[in-house]
């Protein structure tokens, strides 16, 4: 029982001190254990590089990312100077801009840092969510890959170094625009045109101009985009690297033939512009041959994003469920702290699973992603075994994208119950901040019914030469083996359905099956993975 009291003692400060020192890597030993099942060699520099940068996205970038968040820090657009000259220009808070160069000053894409020690790294840094860095960091990555694999003009070599190494005392950012107004994920359908560079300028080697819309442009601010565009008379899509100033342009605000038309108002992920631009003869350059555009979209660009969908999706839940949990053994309800409580210990248990296992499929995937070279196309002539590795690896990109998006949703839902009412107040702690983020992640490259479409469609064609049941069995060796069979059975059904494409009552509930199928397929894959982490680090 207790008195009336009109100078109510209550504090939170016990809780929030020790969210302001919790350190995201030192003080977090299962990632550890993580780290140091997968980075075999690199595990040393991993580690201790993780340990550097912790201290950064822990506390300085934790609360800039806090900061950046209120709506009144949000990024806006200034079309036009005081001289009445189109300058587009997008304006964001200092903090985000100096948080940006400090983030990009880590180097991750250059060739002398350490594959492991970029994905450490990313994965504490994502702990802040999107925060206006997340975005732009995996469209840099995959920018960066794709000239890696395809930068032969001096143009290209250029921007290759410009993001790697930088220039002029800047690294750059890079950004992908993909989709248009009549199509998000039907790429095949753009309508944007590429008309070869008839001048003769110096430099301007096999340019292109490019004409038309795109509608869901994010990372608007950043330096070299990423564009699809069909050139003239073709009707397939070709690849194009658009810079955002032509050199010397930057300074004065002149836009390379393009005007932002408007920023987006989005649910989440608000630091980040996003906008709809058009396209009146902006310089390009083709990567690659042209008419491998999309291969190269899917094989790279979007392979990148889509595994870093799946790690940002792991790290959002680490976070979400040591705050949460922690504040369950601090706020005390009827006598007893939250933790005590069998619902709520459930709901922690719950969560720590989907935390975990999530964060230890996503650094084994990326063990895999590199022994593949990060090359993801199967046209190669390779042995067989080889082959089937590589499209193991391949379809669990696209798993992970769509099982981690949406479980990292539930996990930052699951999490703001266990606050009560303070868990929706966004002065309160990241929770509601971090949920949309993880909504927004749900959509971006690839929504869920398009990416199980596919799924489905991959594992027809391979059939002949990867039976399902055989995939099922590699994909979870060690996995207990009624589990296995139930899964290879059930696969093998699903698989055999002819299209996913009907309307009947059939292939309705197919797809229903489906889709429930794939989370408890990936979820088997991620218990494979969480078991082996501990196996190792025991």
């Amino acid at each position: 029982m207790s008195l009336p009291n009109r100078d109510n003692p209550y504090s939170f400060d016990e809780y929030l001190r020790w969210r302001r020192d919790v350190d995201y890597y030192a003080d977090d030993p299962f990632l550890q254990k993580v780290l140091r099942a997968y980075a075999g060699g690199a595990f040393e520099a991993a580690d201790r590089e993780a340990r550097s940068v912790s201290r950064k996205a822990s506390f300085r970038w934790r609360d800039l990312s806090e900061r950046i968040a209120w709506p009144e820090n949000r990024p806006y657009m200034m079309h036009f100077d005081g001289h009445n000259h189109r300058i587009d220009r997008i304006v964001r808070p200092a903090e985000l801009e100096a948080m940006e160069r400090e983030v990009f000053g880590e180097r991750l894409f250059a060739d002398s840092t350490d594959p492991w020690v970029k994905l450490i790294k990313m994965f504490l840094i994502y702990q802040n969510g999107e925060a206006g860095i997340a975005c732009p960091l995996t469209c840099t990555e995959g920018l960066v890959e794709l000239l890696k694999k395809h930068a032969v003009s001096p143009e290209l070599l250029t921007i290759l170094r410009h993001c790697q190494e930088g220039l002029d005392g800047s690294i750059a950012i890079g950004a992908q625009y993909l989709s248009e107004i009549q199509g998000g994920s039907d790429v095949p359908a753009n309508l944007l045109e590429a008309v070869p560079e008839s001048s003769q300028r110096a430099g301007s080697g096999d340019a292109f101009r490019l004409y038309g819309k795109k509608f869901f442009c994010s990372a608007t601010h950043a330096d070299y985009a990423v564009v699809t565009a069909k050139p003239t008379g073709s009707e397939k899509v070709g690849l194009f690297v658009v810079p955002s100033w032509l050199p010397g342009d930057k300074a004065r605000e002149v836009r390379n033939g393009y005007t932002i038309d408007r920023l987006k108002w989005k649910l989440g992920t608000c630091e980040l512009p996003t906008a709809e631009i058009t396209f009146d003869g902006a310089l390009a350059y083709p990567v690659g041959p042209l008419a491998s555009g999309l291969a190269n979209v899917v094989g790279v660009v979007l392979t990148c994003s889509r595994l870093t969908v799946g790690l940002s999706g792991a790290a959002g839940m680490t976070r979400g469920v040591r705050e949460a949990r922690r504040y369950a053994e601090f706020r005390t309800a009827f006598g007893l702290p939250l933790a005590q409580f069998p619902l709520v210990a459930g709901q922690l248990a719950e969560m720590q699973t989907l935390a975990e296992r999530s964060t230890a499929a996503a650094f084994r995937m990326y063990r895999d992603y590199l022994a593949m070279d990060g090359e993801l196309s199967l046209s190669r002539d390779e042995p067989l075994a080889t082959k089937k590795r590589r499209f193991q690896v391949r379809e669990l990109v696209m798993l992970q994208k769509i099982t981690n998006a949406w479980d990292s949703t539930d996990v930052s839902r699951m999490a703001m119950s266990i606050f009560g009412g303070h868990g929706v107040m966004e002065d309160f702690s990241s929770l509601p901040r971090l949920f949309r983020d993880a909504v927004i992640n749900e959509q971006w490259e690839g929504p869920r019914n398009v990416l199980l479409t596919q799924i489905h469609r991959d594992l027809q064609k391979a059939a002949e030469w990867y039976a399902p049941a055989e995939l099922v069995a590699d994909v979870l060796a060690g996995a207990p083996a009624p589990k296995v069979q139930a899964l290879q059975a059930e696969l093998t059904e699903l698989v055999s359905h002819p299209s996913l494409f009907g309307l009947d009552a059939e292939t309705i509930e197919i797809c229903r099956r489906w889709d429930a199928l794939c989370h408890r397929f990936f979820h088997a894959y991620q218990d494979v993975a969480r078991a082996e982490v501990n196996a190792i680090s025991a």
